[in-house]
């Protein structure tokens, strides 16, 4: 029988990794897709994106340059006027957010999807312990997959998987731990590429969760 295909949308991070782990498990032949979007840490995030495509058995991978990410700004992740906070989880949301990107990121997702024969979008997003951005929620990706398969053609008919959605960070690891995602070949902090800085809003998430998991995290810190 011949296995079905999911597009993954990996980003380089923990959260991604073990979500297109997961779509490997469950027998999905995986085509990786990885946005290079002028982020700070673009190419720390593009090489653990190659280890992690290479370790779930891509049987494609895509390298996608948004350069207009960069002229859109608006966000600390893309622009380097504004700052990247560094004093904990504020309320609302925080200025780390890029603007739509999950949005634009599904719609490209899509057509890799429409163009391989692809049934599955597999993409990382957690609700419930996330620093609050907009496009990380179940009600939107509900909306999105509706959207999707309004617009493409009509034996199109795709489901976004969002198997961590529901999960703490905690939980994430215990899981990336027991499936064997390769931890070491993860990036989640937002400013820095050589050693992570530890005390931006995605360190503290990640170091929390590694804490709460009682385990140790691979990777080096500042």
């Amino acid at each position: 029988m011949k296995k079905q295909k999911a597009v993954c949308i990996i980003s380089g991070g923990m959260d991604s990794a073990l979500s297109a782990k997961i779509a490997q498990k469950e027998g999905y032949e995986i085509i990786a897709l990885h946005f290079n979007y002028g982020q700070r840490t673009q190419s720390k995030e593009l090489a653990c994106f190659r280890h992690i495509a290479k370790n779930v058995e891509a049987i494609c991978s895509y390298e996608i340059d948004l350069d207009f990410f960069k002229q859109i700004g608006a966000s600390a992740l893309t622009d380097k006027n504004i700052d990247v906070p560094t004093g904990g989880l504020e309320a609302g949301v925080p200025v780390t957010y890029v603007p739509f990107r999950n949005g634009i990121f599904l719609s490209i997702a899509a057509a890799v999807a429409e163009k391989h024969g692809a049934c599955a979008l597999f993409i990382g997003v957690v609700e419930e312990d996330s620093s609050g951005y907009p496009d990380c929620t179940q009600a939107y990706i509900e909306q999105m997959q509706k959207a999707i398969n309004l617009g493409t053609k009509k034996e199109t008919n795709l489901q976004i998987q969002t198997p961590l959605i529901e999960l703490s960070k905690a939980q994430i690891v215990q899981k990336a731990l027991e499936l064997g995602v390769p931890l070491e070949h993860t990036w989640s902090c937002y400013q820095s590429e050589e050693k992570a800085c530890g005390v931006c809003d995605s360190c503290r998430l990640r170091l929390r969760g590694f804490k709460k998991a009682k385990a140790k995290d691979p990777i080096s810190y500042q």
